[in-house]
């Protein structure tokens, strides 16, 4: 059994998998430093420091607090301002993805090999081709 697990953990398809993830996992990471750090700082400053996640609407009249974490704690709220905030991080993490994936599909088509230009031979019996076709039809 145990050599069957060695099998399966060191199996290809597994350690792909596990790095992966990993690798997935940091850049998740650096990702969401990007949208907490960056973006939403100037998307905060470009608003004048409108901050959407204390936003919410009382459901219940027993909720008097003004912000949203002691409001939860006296009942019901509709949170809407951090529903808002987190649909925007998605937008801004989405649009960070694009575009680091339309970056690695540039990359990997300027490694592409290219179809090396035709000689004056080639070019010359191409032509005779063409020529040949066009007499047949």
């Amino acid at each position: 059994m145990i050599e069957e697990f060695k099998k399966f953990a060191l199996r290809g398809n597994a350690v792909d998998l596990a790095i992966g993830v990993i690798i997935g996992a940091a850049f998740g990471a650096i990702v969401n430093s990007l949208v907490a750090d960056i973006m939403s700082p100037i998307v905060g400053a470009v608003t004048g420091g409108f901050d959407f996640s204390n936003h919410f609407l009382p459901l219940s009249s027993k909720v008097t607090a003004d912000s949203l974490v002691e409001a939860k704690k006296q009942g019901a709220v509709l949170a809407w301002g951090s529903f808002l905030t987190i649909v925007i991080n998605f937008i801004i993490i989405a649009w960070v993805l694009f575009l680091v994936v339309k970056l690695m599909n540039q990359v990997m088509q300027s490694e592409a090999p290219r179809t090396p230009a035709l000689t004056k031979q080639e070019m010359l019996l191409t032509e005779i081709r063409d020529l040949l076709q066009r007499e047949q039809t």
